[in-house]
């Protein structure tokens, strides 16, 4: 990557902070907060469930996310929840394909074949904690190679008014903010399959229940927009 790419990378992402920023001060105002937000109109907050209902998804650039919870004893860290963030094939590059795998059945559908980036952890005061990717089986999804689900990082934007503009806002900011975490991240991801197969060569590593998590890094907003900060006053 050479300066100017650097620079409008990190121009990005010092953005995508002030976006955050800024969701979370008009939040503040009336004591709310990105999780309850997702969460308002719902009488109730149901384990497992999806919220919004239907998901969130955005109609043009194909950038789909929910939130939910597992039952606390299948909960691997301390959490609130997570949102699971998905692209689906109509917002991908054209010509891409998911990996050609044995139990793979391709789908006609320009919506089925979706692809997961990442899951965003958060407390219980309603602030992300965590980012981590996961094994085929947790989501559902399609399999596509790092290099693909890379490549769709940018192209993850969801800018509608329903269900909620501010989430929208956020969690769209989140993603381009955290961009070279993630990247790592689904990195690790195959290399933690890569590893697992080698040490289970008779199991499907895709399917493998015990192999749910597949990396997860800690997060701080604050400390990421300082990093961010730091690094653009170093390259201009």
């Amino acid at each position: 990557m050479n300066e100017c790419e650097m620079i409008d990378v990190l121009s990005k992402m010092a953005k995508a902070g002030e976006a955050i920023l800024s969701c979370y001060r008009i939040l503040a105002k009336t004591g709310d907060n990105v999780v309850g937000e997702t969460l308002r109109g719902s009488k109730t907050f149901i384990e497992w469930e999806h919220y919004p209902e239907n998901d969130a998804y955005d109609p043009e650039t194909h950038a789909q996310y929910y939130y939910h919870a597992h039952p606390p004893e299948l909960r691997p860290f301390k959490e609130h929840g997570h949102f699971h963030l998905f692209l689906r094939p109509k917002g991908m590059r054209p010509g891409t394909r998911p990996v050609s795998l044995a139990d793979h059945a391709p789908s006609n559908g320009e919506t089925d074949a979706l692809s997961h980036l990442v899951a965003i952890s958060m407390d219980e005061f309603g602030y992300p904690k965590r980012l981590f990717t996961t094994n085929r089986w947790v989501t559902g999804e399609t399999w596509y190679a790092a290099s693909d689900v890379i490549d769709m990082i940018d192209r993850f934007v969801v800018e509608v008014a329903r269900p909620n503009l501010l989430v929208n806002t956020w969690i769209t900011a989140m993603v381009q903010l955290f961009r070279p975490l993630i990247i790592d991240l689904i990195i690790e991801r195959d290399a933690a399959l890569a590893r697992w197969r080698s040490s289970h060569p008779d199991e499907n590593v895709f399917e493998d229940r015990h192999l749910e998590i597949t990396s997860i890094a800690n997060i701080s907003v604050k400390a990421q927009i300082a990093k961010t900060t730091a690094a653009l006053k170093t390259v201009r």
